[in-house]
């Protein structure tokens, strides 16, 4: 009996091992399936675009931004709590050192019309204002952003003296990706030679009335 038990013990002991390494095996498995699945779908968030708007071909007469009458005029849209918002805010950054003086540059921060100063008073408010020589204003409802046709966070605008657009979408590569892409080449372009082959760039960012708010006014007027 003896004899028995102890050749029986270590195939039990055995067994189990060989059971837990299989759970342990499993366990590791779903974690990796997980680990790709959840790069997989930041990748294809990062390279969706959003919504481009339907940009006015002419600087509305109604817009009480101010538009540049001896250089172009360079705008770009922000959601002040749009985290993907701060790689377009670099790119322009770069756009403004290079072409410094040739450009008169906005940034509109929308603000929904009863919520507080706070809204906008984030650190992307204050990487906006941060950047030299540029006007950064608040569109209170998105009035601004429904004459323009912005629905997007990151949405860049480009007028000439005459006011009719140049160019129309975003700045950057990706959702939240900074570094070289067209939009940016295509806004330099025209700012510096007046032509470029690109109008149109997709737009990466949030949208611009995704926002926990009973002003409904913007929002319907750009969906109109």
């Amino acid at each position: 009996m003896s004899n028995h038990q102890a050749n029986f013990t270590p195939d039990r002991n055995g067994a189990t091992t060989l059971r837990s390494r299989k759970r342990v095996f499993r366990l590791l498995m779903l974690w990796v399936m997980a680990v790709l699945c959840g790069f997989g779908y930041l990748m294809v968030y990062a390279n969706t675009p959003a919504g481009e708007g339907r940009s006015a071909q002419r600087w509305p007469a109604a817009s009480r931004i101010h538009r540049g009458v001896q250089r172009p005029t360079l705008m770009m849209f922000i959601h002040p709590q749009c985290p993907c918002t701060r790689a377009s805010l670099e790119e322009l950054s770069r756009i403004v050192a290079r072409c410094r003086d040739r450009a008169d540059v906005h940034i509109v921060a929308v603000l929904p019309k009863d919520l507080s100063i706070a809204w906008e008073d984030t650190d992307l408010y204050s990487q906006a204002r941060a950047i030299p020589g540029v006007d950064v204003d608040i569109d209170e409802c998105g009035v601004e952003a429904c004459r323009f046709g912005a629905t997007t966070s990151g949405y860049t605008l480009l007028y000439d003296v005459q006011g009719d657009l140049l160019f129309a979408g975003g700045i950057t590569a990706a959702r939240g990706h900074a570094g070289d892409n067209v939009g940016k080449d295509a806004v330099i372009r025209w700012i510096e030679m007046g032509q470029a082959e690109l109008r149109n760039t997709a737009v990466f960012g949030c949208g611009l009335f995704d926002v926990p708010s009973d002003c409904k006014k913007g929002e319907a007027k750009c969906h109109k």
